[in-house]
């Protein structure tokens, strides 16, 4: 069944089904969550198909087993949606891939534990 168009609707078996346990999503890393509700919300609010970036998904994950093996142990479920993410935005043309070489050289450089912008918020 194929969402709405710019509606998200998750796979719950096949390749591009997120990580669960017992029936919850998982996530290993807080940018994981950061990175599943971006692509979730920027899906929703009609910036990009759905089903286009499912489609990416499962061509990020079947480049990454063909390069390493299906079953290699250092898979990484979110990298790979990350990459869809990017790549569904830059040839949509929401951002260019400057842009988003940018943006993550700019968060790579952030110490560690400051995973989000303080000056917006009060502590």
């Amino acid at each position: 069944m194929s969402a709405p168009p710019g509606q998200a609707r998750l796979d719950v078996a096949g390749p591009a089904a997120p990580p669960r346990s017992n029936g919850e999503l998982v996530f290993a890393e807080p940018w994981e969550s950061r990175a599943f509700g971006m692509a979730v919300a920027l899906a929703d609010a009609g910036l990009f198909g759905w089903d286009d970036f499912r489609d990416r998904l499962i061509g990020r994950i079947g480049a990454w087993e063909a390069e390493h093996g299906v079953d290699a142990p250092d898979f990484r479920y979110y990298a790979c949606w990350l990459d869809a993410l990017e790549d569904v935005l830059v040839d949509g043309a929401a951002l260019t891939a400057g842009d988003v070489a940018a943006r993550s050289a700019a968060f790579a450089e952030r110490p560690a534990g400051h995973d989000h912008d303080h000056a917006d918020h009060a502590h």
